[in-house]
């Protein structure tokens, strides 16, 4: 009898404690990309960056994808060991009135895109460091101040034009109501994902597309004058799967 009673309440105490252990063996999701966001100076008060900073951040975290990290300050660059830790740098940046990067950084940069990891480049990043070469090459295509441009600010129609790459596969034509960037310079090969019709240049102008640099990816979208342009649905898919893309190579 005393035994049975043992083995009851050894079975009872078991039960009691697998019911508030957590399973060892349990399942873990994914690891979330781990996104450096690189801000802190642009053309003011045309674009108020840290309202489209936190509008960016806001769309990615959305997603349950990334882990999002933001610095105002591009020397943040100069270190290989902390640009080490991230999966994809994006850059929400012009250098209007902060300096351009040191060769550190500009070296690091290069490394880490060129090794295998993501860039993003958003609306007018494209301008910056105007003297290194290797950036404008990194963009695909660059805004030039007085050769690049747009019209006013309006609601214009976007065409998917590749629907079979990862980043739009299902995405379908959309409406913007954004700065409707054109005659970007450059020449890369580059693969372009959406376009518009351009009223100022009488062009049909890339609105997001990507390219390969080294062994990493590059997602380029032009979107993004201030907060409200972010929010677009549409757009914010664009910008979590194409981060997605230029951190892993994929889309799931």
């Amino acid at each position: 009898m005393k035994t049975s009673s043992t083995l009851t309440f050894l079975s009872l105490a078991l039960l009691a404690t697998s019911a508030f252990t957590p399973p060892a063996l349990a399942a873990e999701g994914p690891a979330k990309i781990k996104v450096l966001l690189v801000t802190g100076d642009d053309v003011q008060p045309a674009h108020n960056w840290r309202e489209v900073s936190q509008a960016i951040r806001e769309t990615l975290v959305a997603s349950g994808k990334f882990d999002v990290r933001v610095c105002e300050d591009a020397g943040v660059l100069d270190s290989a060991a902390t640009l080490g830790r991230y999966d994809l740098v994006f850059l929400h940046l012009y250098n209007a009135k902060t300096p351009t990067l040191s060769a550190g950084a500009k070296e690091n940069l290069a490394s880490f895109v060129k090794d295998g990891k993501g860039l993003a480049v958003s609306h007018l990043s494209s301008a910056s460091f105007k003297e290194w070469e290797e950036f404008r090459k990194m963009c695909g295509r660059y805004w030039v101040m007085g050769k690049s441009g747009h019209g006013p600010r309006s609601t214009f129609k976007v065409r998917v034009t590749n629907k079979d790459h990862a980043i739009t596969q299902g995405l379908t034509d959309f409406e913007a109501d954004d700065e409707l960037y054109a005659k970007l310079l450059g020449d890369a090969p580059i693969t372009v994902l959406v376009e518009a019709d351009s009223d100022w240049s009488k062009k049909t102008e890339p609105l997001a597309f990507t390219l390969e640099y080294g062994k990493g990816r590059v997602f380029h979208e032009a979107f993004g004058h201030d907060g409200k342009a972010i929010q677009n649905p549409a757009v914010q898919k664009l910008i979590q799967r194409g981060c997605e893309w230029a951190a892993t190579g994929k889309v799931q």
